[in-house]
């Protein structure tokens, strides 16, 4: 792999892959944006007596990269090259859930318990039960993560495929801005409701509450970091050269129209 534009394709696809598993596994935890921030709760009322605080989902933190990478992935390499990385990090992450599932069945050694009797402030704990629950996280996560997920990324590359036709080479702003509000405000929603209401024993009322803030946060995320987007398609332009940019510009908006077209001939 000697050319720019699969050493490119590379670490985009190394980008997308490593924040995606890291987003999964870290989101079984959520946290107040209030207490991080120093302040009380918001405390407004939607979707049911519960007050509506801004709690999100730890993964939801980084997984603006993930949408980000997506966006310039389809840039260059258009729907279908969006399409093979989503399913490649698919399996990967099954591949993840499957192994860290295996590793907690093993027996704890001896030596393991005996240096893990208690915390950093000396209260006991059982190492064991804590290892598992940090990385097992359950079933729900587990088929709400991946399903959310590849129906989330396979809607934002038809989506932003949809936006290009529209406006050709112009308003990368509005493809990547407008794909990632229409796949995200499904992603927040499926992965929660499989993951706490369907599997879970929370009501919906606070399941919508979460995926209310969290998909207020990536609208928020998406929004502030579209500027990106114009930095990294120069930084990429003056890496790839401007023949090589164009090309695989042209071959990704040819990509996008390629539903509509005709199938090609052998």
């Amino acid at each position: 792999m000697t050319d720019r534009k699969s050493r490119l394709l590379l670490v985009l696809s190394g980008i997308f892959l490593v924040n995606a598993l890291l987003a999964e596994i870290i989101g079984i935890k959520i946290f107040s944006l209030e207490a991080a921030l120093g302040v009380s709760g918001a405390g407004v009322r939607v979707f049911g007596s519960e007050p509506l605080d801004f709690n999100l989902t730890a993964g939801a933190v980084i997984w603006p990269v993930v949408f980000i990478t997506t966006d310039i992935i389809n840039e260059y390499y258009g729907p279908s090259g969006v399409r093979r990385v989503s399913w490649l990090t698919a399996g990967l992450l099954l591949y993840a859930f499957v192994a860290i599932w295996l590793v907690t069945t093993l027996p704890g050694a001896a030596a393991w318990f005996t240096y893990n009797k208690t915390d950093a402030g000396g209260n006991p704990i059982n190492i064991s039960l804590v290892f598992n629950k940090i990385f097992r996280q359950g079933q729900g996560i587990i088929v709400g993560s991946l399903v959310a997920f590849l129906v989330g990324q396979l809607i934002d590359a038809t989506v932003f495929a949809w936006l290009r036709r529209q406006t050709g080479e112009r308003y990368i702003w509005l493809r990547a801005t407008g794909s990632t509000l229409v796949s995200q405000l499904i992603d927040s929603f499926v992965v929660l409701w499989i993951a706490f209401h369907l599997y879970g024993d929370w009501p919906l009322s606070l399941v919508l509450q979460l995926a209310t803030v969290n998909y207020m946060y990536k609208v928020a995320a998406a929004i502030l970091l579209t500027p990106l987007v114009y930095v990294a398609h120069g930084v990429i332009d003056r890496y790839l050269g401007p023949a090589t940019a164009q090309a695989l510009e042209t071959a990704a908006a040819a990509d996008a129209d390629a539903p509509q077209a005709p199938a090609p001939q052998p």
